[in-house]
């Protein structure tokens, strides 16, 4: 299943660059023969998809994982922090969103748990589209906001932390997963309402907790319960294969790395507005001033190094 879906997203990919290479082509050489700053404008948006998109096609050939090719389910959790946590969790679901929207992707909002005073406790995202997960599982891990806390009278620097988790979305025709029905408690209740709009006034939220296991998922984001049950059923089906993954491997699963409580010393990226302007990951040593740049999505050249760091460090047999 693995190796099939890579073949297809990568040829899907050369076709697309190939078709934006020739639209670019074309504007160019007409271009050449007017002065039209309409047709500039859209010629240098033009060229500007096609380097993105070489880009993604030259990261291609690092994606060796069974389940690169595949869509990603998100899970943020706000961390030690309080109400700042909470807040910068809700930044970091806003950057996800605005990263997936320039990817082109399809994104679902499954889950999403609001704070006491402001931000959110926690969300579940599903990103759909070529090569999500590959790209979007070098997130996972703690991540660390410093910045003059709105929520302090006092206006000190206070220093909030969250975790991103990221796992691979599997298909129903290609998931093993079989449960038993006995196995799963499910519950109905009413949805939090994303952003505070669309209040549910029925009972449609839908949690499936997996008995043995304690493994849980909740989608709130569909109209009816039965979408948010097959919602929730395939992100719960996800997380069991990943667990099974673990299980079947006492080391490092190839699929999930362990995971970091989110404080203090674990963190794989910080993002500093105060006393200077500053994103830097502590895995490749990548740093961006534009700060407000990044937490608008801006994250591929932070993602791209994370790819290759991984790919050049990983041990044989880890891929």
């Amino acid at each position: 299943m693995g190796t099939v879906a890579r073949l297809e997203a990568d040829i899907a990919s050369r076709q697309k660059v190939s078709g934006e290479l020739d639209n670019a082509r074309a504007a160019v050489d007409l271009l050449s023969e007017t002065s039209d700053p309409d047709l500039e404008r859209e010629v240098l948006q033009d060229l500007s998809r096609v380097e993105h998109d070489l880009q993604i096609l030259e990261t291609a050939r690092y994606f060796s994982g069974p389940y690169d090719a595949s869509n990603a389910i998100v899970s943020l959790s706000s961390g030690a922090g309080g109400t700042d946590a909470q807040d910068w969790t809700e930044m970091l679901m806003r950057m996800y969103m605005r990263y997936a929207e320039r990817q082109g992707y399809e994104i679902v909002v499954a889950d999403y748990t609001p704070g006491e005073e402001a931000g959110i406790k926690g969300c579940t995202l599903v990103v759909r589209g070529q090569y999500a997960y590959g790209l979007l599982k070098h997130e996972k891990g703690v991540h660390r906001l410093v910045r003059i806390s709105p929520f302090d009278a006092n206006k000190r620097r206070h220093t909030s932390f969250a975790a991103v988790d990221v796992i691979p979305e599997i298909p129903d025709t290609a998931s093993n997963v079989d449960i038993p029905e006995d196995e799963l408690r499910i519950d109905v209740y009413h949805s939090s309402g994303h952003g505070g709009q669309n209040v549910q006034k029925v009972a449609t939220a839908v949690r499936i907790t997996h008995i043995p296991t304690g493994i849980s998922a909740s989608c709130q984001n569909e109209r009816s319960q039965l979408q948010n049950k097959r919602m929730a059923m395939a992100v719960l089906k996800s997380r069991l294969l990943v667990y099974q993954e673990q299980q079947r491997d006492a080391q490092i699963s190839e699929v999930r790395g362990a995971f970091k409580s989110a404080e203090w010393g674990n963190e794989i990226r910080s993002y500093v507005l105060q006393p200077y302007k500053l994103v830097k990951d502590h895995r490749t040593g990548v740093e961006k001033g534009n700060v407000d740049a990044v937490l608008d999505g801006d994250l591929q050249d932070f993602i791209l190094a994370s790819v290759r760091h991984d790919t050049e460090n990983s041990r044989p047999g880890d891929s």
